[in-house]
């Protein structure tokens, strides 16, 4: 797998990118607002990157934060969205709005999102909502210094699927201090 690529900023299209490093130019799928993040051409530029793999093709999408390629990743594990889609939601919706609206049920928000329905909004709820509870609760313990790992390790017991937030960071404070 390719985790990112340094290179310089040849060419901006309306989907995708290309970036050369190495005297190879490679063609990375990206979401509209990253490709603006980028800046101008023939600048030097690091884009984080997800390689998907399919029987017919092979291609890159890149991030300009690995919080948007988390988010792409959840999306992905999501049934019925793909990487277009996913694509296509993060280039309507920050990754932090996005979390925001599936940890508090804003179906409403998540309907306004480019091929979302209704029915696709209950399902991304469903499907996502204690992921990103979970990933928001860690997160909030690196920020205490504590590892991922540690963190990880913390909430691995835990049944976290009636605990909001907050009282999951608790929790999870309370067995980190054994």
């Amino acid at each position: 797998m390719i985790g990112y690529i340094k290179g310089s900023l040849e060419a901006k299209t309306g989907e995708y990118v290309i970036l050369e490093t190495g005297g190879i130019g490679y063609k990375v799928f990206m979401s509209s607002p990253s490709m603006e993040r980028l800046g101008e051409m023939g600048k030097m530029v690091k884009v984080f990157t997800y390689m998907r793999v399919r029987e017919d093709d092979v291609s890159l999408y890149g991030f300009c934060t690995n919080e948007e390629l988390r988010m792409f990743e959840l999306l992905l594990s999501v049934s019925g969205i793909g990487a277009k889609s996913a694509i296509s939601i993060l280039s309507a919706i920050t990754p932090s709005s996005f979390a925001l609206a599936v940890i508090s049920n804003d179906l409403a928000k998540l309907k306004k999102l480019p091929g979302v329905g209704a029915k696709s909004a209950q399902r991304i709820i469903l499907e996502l909502q204690d992921k990103l509870k979970t990933e928001e609760a860690i997160s909030k313990g690196e920020e205490l210094g504590y590892t991922r790992r540690e963190c990880e390790q913390a909430f691995e017991k835990m049944d976290t699927s009636r605990l909001g937030v907050e009282e999951m960071i608790k929790a999870a404070l309370k067995n980190l201090a054994r």
